[in-house]
Order: C-alpha cells, then sequence, then structure tokens
C-alpha cells in the first residue's frame, strides 16, 4: 500500500504474510524521481522500485531478484455478524456460541474489532485465525487477511508443544521412554560425542523440555554456538542432533534455564531411537491420523530427519482439537491418545524463568522474557492456564477452570510487544467476559505471555 500522511509525506508498506516478508521495517517514506520509487526507513533499510504500467517492479533484496506488483482496490470491510463453524466431517461437533454459554455478542465485537485492524498500521495486529472451544464444541471459527479453514499454517516453536504431546503418546503405548530418561544413554549409538563432561549423562528428557539441560544452547544469544540459527546455519554437520550432542556443558543440568530450540528437538531423536520410527511417521500415527488432520507438513534436518525445534504446519482447527485432547483428559471422541496422568503431570509447573534462573541481569531479563513458569514444552501464565506459543502469534491456549480452548495463528513474526497480547489481553479481557456464567473462584491477576518474544 501506498498513501500519503496528513503532512503530504507519501508513505508505504509491504506485507507478505505467506513468506513474512515486509523488507525490514512496518512501514517506508517514499521518494519519487520520475518512474523510480525509493522506499526507505531509518536507518540504513532502502528499497529501489520502477513505476511499471499499473504497477511497479521492485527489487527485492530478500530474494535477490524483482517482482511485479500490480494495482488493487482495498476491500470494504463488511459488518460482522456471528455464524456458527459448519461442520466438516473432520471430528468437531460445532455449536451456537450461546448454546455453550458464550455472549454472541461479545464475540461479534472481538472479530469486527480484528476485521477493522490496519494491516499496514505501524504497529499492526495481524491476526490470521481466531478459533475457539467451548464444552467440547467448536463455537467460533474466523479467518484474516486471505487465510482460510483448509490452509495449515506455521506453528513455529508453538510446534515444540509436540515434543510433550508425542512423548506422552509413546508412553501410552508403553514404549520405554519417560521425562527422567538420559538423552545420552538413549542416544549412546551416535557417539562419540565432543567436550565430553561426566554431566551430561545427567541430561533428560525433562530438562530438554523445559529448557534447562545445561548445554551451550541458547536461542537468544547470537554468540551462543548451540542457537538455532548457528545450528541451521552451519553446513559442516547435516545431523542436527548429534550438532547438540556435541556441544559444551555450560551449566550444571537442571540449574539454568535457556530456551534452546536444539535442545527439544533431542527429543525428537530419543522418539525416533526408542519407538525405531520416522518422526513424522510417529506424529501421523499418534496424534494426526487418530485426531483427523487434514493437510500437514513436518519440517526435516538436512539429513531428513523429523525436527521438532518448532515450524510444523497444520491447519487452526486440529491445532485447537489437541488443546480439546489434554482438557478431556487425553481423550478425543472416545479414543485415548496420553493418559490423563500425563495431561497433568506435563502441565504442572517445572522451572520458574527469572533473572535469577537465566543468570541475567533484570535489564537483559527484560529483552528476552517475561517471568514466568514453564510445563513439559507448555507454557504457564497467571490465567491458570497452559500454552503452545510460536513467534509471530501462534498460540494454542488452554483454560480448563472455563471449559476453554482458544487457537490464534497471526503474522506478527518478531513483534512480541504484539501477539503477546493476544493471550495476555484478548482472552482475559474479551473472550473469558463473553462467558455467561464463570466460574465462582476468582482467576486471579492476569501476566503477559512469557518466554523468549522472538522465537516464540
Amino acid at each position: 500500500r501506498i498513501w500519503r500522511d496528513p503532512d503530504g509525506s507519501m508513505m508505504a508498506a509491504f506485507r507478505n504474510p505467506e513468506q513474512n516478508a515486509i523488507g525490514r521495517t512496518t512501514q517506508f517514506r517514499v521518494e519519487q524521481d520520475g518512474d523510480t520509487l525509493h522506499f526507505t526507513a531509518q536507518p540504513d533499510v532502502r528499497i529501489d522500485a520502477t513505476v511499471s504500467g499499473d504497477g511497479i517492479a521492485v527489487h527485492w533484496p530478500p530474494i535477490d531478484r524483482t517482482i511485479e506488483l500490480t494495482r488493487r482496490s482495498v476491500p470494504t470491510v463488511a459488518k460482522y455478524v456471528y455464524r456458527k463453524p459448519p461442520g466438516t466431517g473432520d471430528g468437531w461437533t460445532t455449536a451456537r456460541a450461546k448454546d455453550a454459554g458464550m455472549d454472541e455478542a461479545a464475540l461479534e465485537r472481538i472479530v469486527q474489532r480484528l476485521l477493522d485492524s490496519d494491516p499496514f498500521a505501524r504497529r499492526p495486529v495481524l491476526v490470521h485465525s481466531l478459533l475457539i472451544a467451548r464444552r467440547g464444541k467448536l463455537v467460533l471459527e474466523e479467518y484474516f487477511h486471505g487465510h482460510g479453514r483448509d490452509e495449515p499454517h506455521d506453528l513455529r516453536s508453538a510446534g515444540k508443544t509436540f515434543a510433550s504431546v508425542m512423548l506422552g503418546a509413546a508412553m501410552h503405548r508403553g514404549t520405554h521412554v519417560a521425562p527422567d530418561t538420559g538423552i545420552y544413554d538413549i542416544l549412546a549409538g551416535m557417539g562419540p560425542f565432543a567436550n565430553p563432561d561426566p554431566r551430561k549423562s545427567q541430561i533428560t528428557l525433562a530438562q530438554l523440555m523445559t529448557h534447562t539441560s545445561g548445554l551451550a544452547c541458547d536461542d537468544n544469544d547470537d554468540a551462543s554456538p548451540g542457537n538455532e540459527n548457528a545450528m541451521q546455519s552451519q553446513s559442516k554437520q547435516p545431523d542436527w542432533w548429534k550438532y547438540t550432542l556435541d556441544l559444551p556443558l555450560v551449566h550444571d543440568p537442571g540449574t539454568r534455564y535457556a530456551y534452546c530450540s536444539g535442545g527439544m528437538n533431542l527429543v525428537a531423536a530419543a522418539l525416533t531411537t526408542a519407538t525405531h520410527t520416522w518422526l513424522p511417521e510417529y506424529f501421523e500415527r499418534t496424534i494426526a491420523g487418530p485426531l483427523g488432520f487434514g493437510p500437514h507438513y513436518w519440517n526435516l534436518m538436512p539429513d531428513g530427519e523429523g525436527y521438532l525445534g518448532g515450524g510444523a504446519y497444520v491447519r487452526p482447527r486440529d491445532l485447537l482439537k489437541v488443546g480439546q485432547l489434554y482438557l478431556d483428559g487425553g481423550v478425543w471422541r472416545g479414543k485415548r491418545i496420553v493418559a490423563r496422568s500425563w495431561v497433568t503431570q506435563s502441565t504442572q509447573p517445572r522451572v520458574h524463568i527469572s533473572p535469577a534462573t537465566t543468570g541475567m541481569t533484570p535489564e537483559q531479563f527484560s529483552n528476552s522474557y517475561i517471568e514466568a513458569d514453564d510445563a513439559y514444552a507448555w507454557h504457564l501464565s497467571a490465567l491458570h492456564d497452559y500454552a503452545a506459543s510460536g513467534n509471530g502469534g501462534q498460540l494454542l491456549i488452554v483454560v480448563p477452570d472455563y471449559d476453554l480452548v482458544v487457537v490464534f495463528t497471526a503474522g506478527n513474526y518478531g513483534q512480541g510487544g504484539i501477539w503477546t497480547k493476544f493471550r495476555s489481553e484478548i482472552v482475559p479481557r474479551e473472550i473469558l467476559p463473553a462467558i455467561r456464567k464463570r466460574p465462582s473462584s476468582a482467576f486471579g491477576t492476569f501476566s503477559p505471555l512469557r518466554g523468549a518474544k522472538e522465537d516464540r
């Protein structure tokens, strides 16, 4: 979009949700010199374009080639009227919100506000979908900015929570693997390992799922050798399990919190080894198949193994099923997927994230985290909920006290100050008040979603 500011300055903004491409900033100033356009932003961001017929030809730096953008009319936002989600034969029972104890007018206001939000604002709210299940029924399903029901969405780090779900499924099926399984014991066949340290034998799956392994792996530290970007950009070791296992140990296991995608990915190595099954196939057997998922995709490492550090693509409607599965004690439509005891065990607080547990100063801590608790690949808040969360606003939120499951998908990548408010503000201030009868117990003071702001 290109427009004039009130002061007459020409402004522009690029939005490509599918590729998360905005040109490194949310808005540009535009200067025109004949048929040439210069899009600039401080301090050093510049994109050049040429007027071409009824559009512009833009040289797009991330792919180093020219793309053609043609003129489009701005669609009119119609007044939203609540509608019951359709039944599609995918396992969801749908109902009107009023029949599940929710105020449909309140839901209309929430959706209308999201529809009215300007995607080209300096701090845009880019929600792609909002789904709500109450009392076991799907009562709201809406999509925004061109997204739709049958489109698998990138979950980013919300996909890490599948580590916990698949571990629970493996244990329910009798596989000899558990939170206290030693990762170097079960993967001994991949050795020998670099940087030998006797303390490595103490690292468990529980510590990997709570980011407390002690390995030199910190996604919030660009200098950390186990940083996800460092691991994925190097080409010397295509086996990212081995890459992480070879890292030095910098803290005693279980004593220091550092957000580590590579560590969560090691849970995939344990599951693959214990079940003798390729991870995407095991996901299909234990989760996607039994829950009736539609199209879905799994990220692979360079060696072809499944990556569990985040990034699975699933439909929002299917992600919501995982929350309902846990809300119902591990059962989906009469079929048990994980034990009820695992639902309880895996969503209990296991580590407190604070300046003390991260070893950071309060100022450093505030740049990367918000103080709260983690469970086994689930994230907790004062809302008495547990959630899977991913960068950009990929959220699966389970609120047992209200018999409620909520899913957001969004495109606010790298904008934790925006997308964390979906959970800390929209849910408690707008969705919960739409429930006509609240439980008698107070739900306390709400705290923002915590965790690695850029990666989750």
